[in-house]
């Protein structure tokens, strides 16, 4: 009897290619997540509507889950839903990462030792079940639940990273910037790795799946921490735009790229192949 995980309407695949616009989609969809996040939940001396961060959580849970099951429900490759999800499981890390760090008091330390452990558990279940991590292989509806599952325990801890690294009394106190370039120093080595790696003709797929989870993880933090430097007043080493005027910027940048960069048609199943998580 064939396996229904297998043979489901979602067997076409449903995410974008790994390309350098990806990855400036991405990093502009985890930026906004953060400074979103922030307007969401602090109050109106950082420019914020004061939500708090429990409410400010479960409203933007409740607009992860509406934008999660029409994405899950959908048979074929739709930009801007693709993306809202990601910018849902970006605000939501935000919130919920200063929930758990700040209201519950675990810490930024304690917070992103709890969340890389759910994310390596995350990851390890999916590989358990699936066989592989690799994004090319999400052809399934139960297969893209373990991505997206992966995708909102990375983007919490990026929050938490990223504040461990900035803070003085609980981090390294790199301050934002630092953390920015610190972060984006470690990203810059994963892709000349990769370019190396491609360059050589090096034909290991687990290579390429795990620089792939490597950069998509890093992003994160490198968001959370650049969406400070933009958001954050001068005295805290920002640039003083705001959370709010900083999340309109955001906003337009990624809504450019993706029209942009929108496919004319349905992506095929073969489009997502890409070197990123593949052998060359």
């Amino acid at each position: 009897m064939p396996d229904p995980a297998r043979t489901s309407p979602a067997a076409l695949n449903k995410l974008p290619a790994i390309t350098f616009s990806f990855w400036v989609m991405k990093i502009a969809a985890t930026t906004l997540g953060e400074t979103l996040g922030d307007f969401l939940s602090k109050g109106p001396e950082h420019g914020g509507l004061n939500l708090g961060y429990l409410f400010a959580s479960i409203l933007v849970l409740a607009i992860f889950f509406a934008t999660l099951i029409p994405q899950l429900r959908s048979r074929s490759f739709h930009p801007f839903l693709y993306w809202a999800v990601i910018l849902s499981t970006s605000t939501a890390g935000t919130t919920m990462s200063d929930f758990m760090d700040r209201t519950l008091g675990l810490g930024y330390a304690v917070g992103s030792a709890i969340l890389i452990g759910l994310l390596v558990s995350a990851l390890v279940i999916w590989r358990l079940v699936e066989g592989t991590i690799s994004v090319s292989s999400v052809r399934t509806r139960r297969a893209e639940v373990f991505y997206w599952i992966a995708i909102l325990c990375s983007n919490t801890l990026g929050t938490a990273l990223g504040d461990y690294l900035a803070d003085e009394e609980q981090g390294p106190g790199l301050g934002f910037m630092g953390g920015a370039l610190l972060i984006g120093s470690a990203i810059a080595i994963i892709a000349i790795a990769y370019f190396i790696a491609r360059s050589m003709r090096i034909a290991n797929a687990a290579l390429y799946v795990g620089l792939f989870w490597a950069a998509f993880v890093l992003t994160r933090p490198f968001g959370a921490t650049f969406g400070d430097v933009l958001a954050r007043g001068h005295a805290e080493g920002g640039l003083g735009f705001g959370p709010a005027g900083s999340s309109i910027a955001l906003a337009i940048i990624l809504v450019g790229v993706i029209l942009a960069t929108s496919p004319r048609k349905p992506a095929r199943t073969s489009d997502i192949a890409n070197a990123w998580d593949s052998a060359p």
